[in-house]
C-alpha cells in the first residue's frame, strides 16, 4: 500500500505507505528522503550506515536523506518519506525545533518507544493524512505540510522526553546542542576546530565544553564522530581511496585522517577497507 503526493511546480514528494516503501532498500543505498518508520505489534530490522538496528514493537525510527539504509525485515509498518522540496527542515525549524536533534547526520539514530496513548495519537494522524490524500483541491499541499509539521513536532517532543531533556520555555542546553549539530553538519568537511563553531555561536570553546559535558558529550567529539561517520560511509559504499576520502573530509594530509580514524575504530582507513572485503 502506497500513496504519493507530488507537486510539479516545486518537485515536492511525500510518500505514505507500509513496508513496500522500503523494498528499494533491500540492497544498501542512501535513503535520499527524510524517513519515519513506525512498528506496531511486531519488530523490524534495518541496517543504518552498516550498523544493525532492531526496531522494537510500538516504536518510531527516524532517518535522514544522507544515511545509508538496508531494510532487512518488518511487517505492518507505517512509513512516511518526503524530500526537502516538500518540507524543508531548516526553513521550518522555528516551528518544529527538530533540526540538529531529530534530523542530523551524526551517529545518533533517533529510535523512540511509544506507549499506548502515543501510538493512538499517531494512528489518528495517519488516518487524517490518508483522508487528505483523497482530497484533491488547491490547498491539499498546504494541508499535507501542516500535517507533516504536526507529525514532526510530536516526534520531537517525544524524543526530548525519552532522552530526559526537561522542557521549559527554551531549554538553553539542548538548543545550543541543536544549533551546534546543525553547524557541524554544514561545515564538518572544511572546519575541524571547536573554536570555529564557538565563534559562530558567540560562545567560548570552554562554555561549549562545560555545557555539552552535562549532556555527556563534547564539542570536539561531535566533530570527530561526524568526520569518522562520513569516512566510514565513503569506505563502505564507494570505491574512493583513503587519500581521496581524506581530502573530501578536509584533510590535506591523509595521515591526519588515518590517525583520527584509528583512534576511533582501532583500524586505519585502509585496514578498515580490507576488513570489509574479507567479511564480504
Amino acid at each position: 500500500m502506497q500513496q504519493t503526493f507530488t507537486e510539479f511546480s516545486t518537485n515536492a514528494i511525500l510518500k505514505i505507505g507500509n513496508e513496500s516503501l522500503l523494498e528499494p532498500y533491500k540492497n544498501s543505498m542512501q535513503a535520499g528522503l527524510y524517513t519515519f518508520i513506525r512498528t506496531h505489534k511486531t519488530k523490524a530490522e534495518i541496517v543504518v550506515d552498516s550498523i544493525p538496528y532492531t526496531i522494537e514493537p510500538s516504536s518510531l525510527l527516524v532517518l535522514t536523506p544522507v544515511q545509508y539504509v538496508q531494510f532487512i525485515k518488518g511487517e505492518n509498518l507505517v512509513v512516511y518519506q518526503f524530500n526537502q522540496e516538500f518540507y524543508c527542515i531548516k526553513d521550518h525549524d522555528k516551528e518544529v525545533s527538530c533540526a540538529g536533534l531529530l534530523f542530523f547526520g551524526n551517529v545518533h539514530v533517533p529510535l523512540i518507544g511509544l506507549n499506548a496513548d502515543e501510538e493512538r495519537k499517531f494512528s489518528i494522524l495517519d488516518e487524517v493524512f490518508k483522508d487528505e490524500f483523497e482530497t484533491k483541491d488547491t490547498i491539499q499541499a498546504e494541508m499535507l505540510r501542516m500535517l507533516m509539521s504536526r507529525f514532526i513536532i510530536i516526534s520531537t517532543r517525544l524524543l526530548k522526553a525519552k532522552e530526559g531533556f526537561v522542557e521549559s520555555t527554551k531549554n538553553t542546553k539542548i538548543e545550543l546542542l541543536r544549533e551546534y549539530n546543525i553547524l557541524v553538519e554544514t561545515h564538518f568537511k572544511t572546519e575541524h576546530s571547536v573554536a570555529y563553531y564557538a565563534d559562530k555561536l558567540f560562545k567560548s570553546p570552554k562554555t561549549l565544553s562545560n555545557t555539552f559535558a552535562k549532556l555527556k558529550t563534547s564539542p570536539l567529539q561531535i566533530i570527530h564522530e561526524r568526520i569518522i561517520l562520513e569516512a566510514k560511509r565513503l569506505l563502505i559504499y564507494t570505491d574512493k581511496t583513503a587519500k581521496e576520502i581524506a581530502y573530501e573530509v578536509g584533510f590535506e594530509d591523509a595521515s591526519h585522517l588515518s590517525r583520527l580514524f584509528k583512534k576511533h575504530t582501532t583500524f586505519s582507513p585502509s585496514d578498515f577497507k580490507k576488513q570489509l572485503k574479507t567479511s564480504v
